[in-house]
């Protein structure tokens, strides 16, 4: 067939199914022909990334945790590490009446552990609204009485409230220490509790014996004791993020920032520094090394 010049030939494929018997026949001529050829590659797969074992796994408990606790101490307060500084050097000649009559100071340390344990926490039960002066001399007539959980509960309810008279709600107090030392005796064999949950199940025992209880007694700091002095005090330096109006809740506030560490110091030190310097009404705010740190001196 004669082509015209300048015409372009028309290009003609093969079927589909030609094209494939084609490849399959190469193919098996390759494989026979080469056969000492490498295999094909392997399809490339996703690569996975390695974890050092030392790394937390996204959303793990240690992360989780780590996440809870950093956002336990995203707030602090303003110049606390210097006020602190300050009290303990207030507080270095330890001559307040917490240091001479507390709870600390109130228990026969040659009476058995148990009998030394149930005082404490009796001294404790005591100094609720009262002054260390009073409970201090409550305690001591007691102990001349024999002050042990048989003693107590063999006294007369009478003999009792003339012995702790005048401290503060006496009548009441007489009535929860008859409760509490029948409950250690079935209970407990004599002994106080051990957990700050079974403490404050004893009648007339709040959350501040307990935790001063844990500490002295069992020398477990659980929590911060919080008595009227630290509540007052922690207000006054803006030591908790908010104002709080019970002791409780600014045992909670202090909890959430104050290294742990701190926790067993924090009651004596502030307690004593309010018995002297902080005082409820007038407090010596010309002698306090914190007068110009704290918030609460500019105002008065």
């Amino acid at each position: 067939m004669t082509r015209r010049r300048g015409a372009r030939s028309a290009v003609t494929f093969p079927p589909k199914r030609s094209l494939f018997i084609y490849s399959q026949c190469l193919a098996g001529a390759t494989s026979e022909t080469f056969s000492t050829a490498a295999p094909p590659p392997k399809s490339p797969q996703k690569r996975r990334k390695l974890r050092v074992a030392y790394e937390a796994s996204a959303g793990s408990d240690a992360e989780k945790a780590a996440e809870a606790e950093a956002k336990k101490q995203k707030w602090e307060p303003k110049d606390w590490r210097r006020q602190l500084d300050n009290i303990r050097e207030m507080r270095k000649a330890r001559d307040a009446p917490v240091d001479q009559m507390g709870a600390e100071r109130c228990f026969d340390s040659q009476a058995p552990p148990e009998v030394m344990r149930f005082q404490v926490l009796l001294s404790l039960m005591l100094s609720s609204q009262t002054k260390d002066q009073v409970t201090s001399a409550a305690m001591t007539r007691l102990r001349e009485h024999g002050l042990t959980v048989d003693g107590i509960l063999e006294m007369e309810d009478a003999t009792l409230g003339r012995l702790i008279y005048p401290v503060g709600f006496w009548k009441t107090k007489v009535r929860y220490i008859k409760q509490t030392s029948a409950i250690l005796r079935r209970d407990y064999g004599g002994d106080i509790p051990k957990t700050v949950a079974e403490l404050v199940k004893l009648p007339g025992v709040g959350p501040k014996m307990a935790h001063l209880a844990m500490a002295i007694a069992w020398q477990d700091v659980s929590g911060i004791g919080v008595d009227t002095h630290v509540h007052r005090i922690s207000n006054r330096l803006r030591w908790v993020k908010k104002e709080t109006k019970l002791p409780e809740e600014t045992r909670q506030a202090l909890e959430n920032w104050l290294p742990r560490e701190l926790w067993s110091e924090i009651n004596w030190l502030l307690v004593g520094f309010g018995q002297q310097i902080c005082l409820p009404v007038s407090p010596r705010c010309g002698e306090c090394l914190n007068r110009d740190l704290c918030p609460a001196s500019r105002k008065r």
